[in-house]
């Protein structure tokens, strides 16, 4: 098994994008891995593609998965996608926006990438501060994926289980952009926006929106996709 191997998580978003560059700094080799699982923002995918090419992934992988059977999420389904003009005006609680088990079910595709691909390490872009709220994005949750993905695989009956990584968990938006600024990420190859328009443009008023935009604002820095 080659350790250096790693599975990135890739959705297209700042936060993927910061964590392959985190990965790669480290010195993995990264094997990009996105969904095409009907979300309405399938746009990240070009998103996606984008940053895999500017990296030199070793591979990236788009697994089809389709989500829209079950709905439940304004990504999934025919529920409008809330907007706000701040972040504080963003309404309390999980909302509407959520997946129903989205990352436990990206993971697990992870998981079982990692393993045919010969790669402990797992990295995933989640985040506990700047977050709409989901609890699919908690140090509990991560930290609890991790026990079992230590006793889920060949590779871990065998002595060598995946480890999960989300070197983001505990980073606002802007402790993230300052990051991956200073390992030479390029932001405007990214998207974040959930409800964008037909040409890609973003609403500047969704939750993923509103809290990029605050990140760049507090980290000093001009966001080059919306220049």
């Amino acid at each position: 098994m080659n350790s250096r191997n790693a599975v990135i998580l890739l959705s297209g978003g700042l936060d993927s994008a910061t964590v392959l560059a985190i990965a790669r700094g480290e010195g993995f080799t990264p094997h990009a891995l996105s969904f095409r699982y009907g979300q309405r923002h399938d746009i990240e995918l070009e998103a996606a593609r984008r940053v895999a090419r500017a990296n030199g992934v070793a591979d990236h992988v788009i697994l089809d998965i389709d989500l829209r059977q079950f709905g439940g999420s304004a990504l999934t389904d025919s529920i409008e996608v809330p907007k706000s003009s701040s972040v504080e005006e963003m309404p309390s609680g999980i909302p509407v926006t959520y997946v129903p088990a989205r990352n436990t079910i990206f993971l697990a595709f992870a998981l079982g990438f990692a393993e045919v691909r010969g790669a402990r390490d797992i990295f995933i872009g989640v985040n506990a501060l700047d977050y709409s709220g989901y609890p699919d994005c908690r140090p509990e949750y991560i930290a609890a994926f991790g026990r079992l993905a230590a006793l889920a695989t060949k590779s871990s009956v065998e002595g060598a289980p995946a480890q999960i990584h989300a070197p983001l968990i505990d980073c606002t938006k802007a402790d993230t952009i300052r990051r991956g600024l200073s390992l030479g990420v390029d932001y405007g190859l990214t998207t974040s926006c959930y409800d964008p328009s037909p040409g890609g443009a973003a609403c500047r008023s969704c939750d993923a929106c509103l809290l990029r935009a605050r990140g760049f604002a507090e980290a000093g820095a001009a966001d080059p996709a919306l220049s």
